[in-house]
């Protein structure tokens, strides 16, 4: 019974994985294809390859992940909370997709898992100081790359003032490739560590492994996961990212790509991690306003701000409910 009730939360983390490659991907390749510097599809499996190359790279942030909340050796019940946290971030997830809105998969986990251990197992195992610091990063990134946004513009405002904007776009539009690149393979750094964390959060509460180490066969299957999730697209999260925030052009899509990758790759460098929907629209927000302050559309940048506020609030009572629900029916 405890290897099947392992086996349903590798198949859910991994379900979430997938979901958070085509619910992410339009954080990648958004501007890159808004500007036609890629078409969609080829943009799409760049975006999985270096996804993939991406998640087997690192997993600081998955250690992060899987004891930042609380000490998974100390919960007895932690396989069933793992389980409530993953039905919570799906579920949440799988909404935000449905209506475009580029929500926080990091932020669903993170509030999934912290209201799913407080369920199971009170408020009292709850790592103050590993959760603080986690969402001192969820919070602080997306500012910081606002600023990285709006400085990288306006120092390339400045550089080409004096150059045609035919020959600006057609330049940036090539620089794009590279720094969609960029972009997909520090998504891969942190996004795909978050299945790998809570896999094996789970290994270690089921008494399998005594230690934090992600097992090889955990990361290949958790950057599969993302890869084959990329793969799928985002459709509609790609529209809102590269169309309905400002009018993207290439030099545009340049400047946030740079700055919203470095951000995302200097947190996986600190093990922390950050969601990247809020530090690419944030850069994407930060680009518009050094490009031309008016010309961002604020009540488009501040839905999607709401939905980031509401994320973690929303997920931790969801969490809650859920492991009630598993803990009422089965136990």
């Amino acid at each position: 019974m405890d290897f099947i009730v392992l086996c349903i939360v590798v198949v859910l983390a991994l379900g979430f994985d997938f979901i958070n490659g085509f619910h992410d991907t339009a954080n990648a390749i958004a501007t890159t294809v808004s500007t036609r510097a890629l078409k969609p599809r080829v943009a799409i499996v760049l975006a999985a390859c270096m996804n993939f190359i991406g998640a087997i790279t690192f997993t600081g942030v998955a250690k992060t992940i899987g004891s930042g909340v609380a000490n998974p050796a100390e919960l007895s019940n932690g396989v069933e909370i793992v389980i409530a946290t993953l039905i919570s971030a799906i579920v949440w997830n799988l909404v935000t997709w449905w209506f475009g809105i580029p929500s926080s998969s990091s932020h669903a986990l993170i509030g999934s898992l912290t209201g799913a251990v407080i369920a199971g197992a009170g408020v009292g195992v709850i790592n103050s100081d590993g959760l603080v610091d986690m969402v001192k990063a969820l919070l602080l990134s997306p500012l910081i790359a606002f600023a990285m946004g709006y400085i990288i513009m306006t120092i390339l405002k400045f550089v080409f003032a004096r150059t045609s904007p035919h020959q600006v776009n057609k330049g940036f539009r090539f620089g794009q490739i590279l720094t969609a690149a960029f972009q997909s393979f520090s998504h891969g750094t942190n996004d795909a560590q978050k299945a790998m964390g809570i896999i094996t959060f789970a290994l270690v509460a089921a008494g399998i492994q005594d230690h934090m180490e992600v097992p090889l066969w955990v990361k290949l299957s958790a950057a599969v996961a993302m890869a084959l999730g990329t793969s799928v697209g985002g459709w509609k999260i790609i529209k809102t990212m590269g169309t309905k925030i400002f009018k993207i052009e290439p030099i545009n899509g340049f400047a946030a790509d740079i700055g919203s990758a470095g951000v995302i790759l200097t947190a996986t460098m600190l093990h922390l991690p950050v969601s990247t929907t809020h530090v690419i629209t944030s850069s994407i927000l930060g680009v518009g306003s050094a490009k031309r302050f008016a010309s961002v559309r604020w009540g488009v940048a501040g839905r999607i701000v709401v939905a980031w506020f509401i994320t973690i609030p929303i997920t931790v009572i969801m969490a809650y409910i859920v492991f009630w629900l598993i803990d009422k029916i089965f136990y």
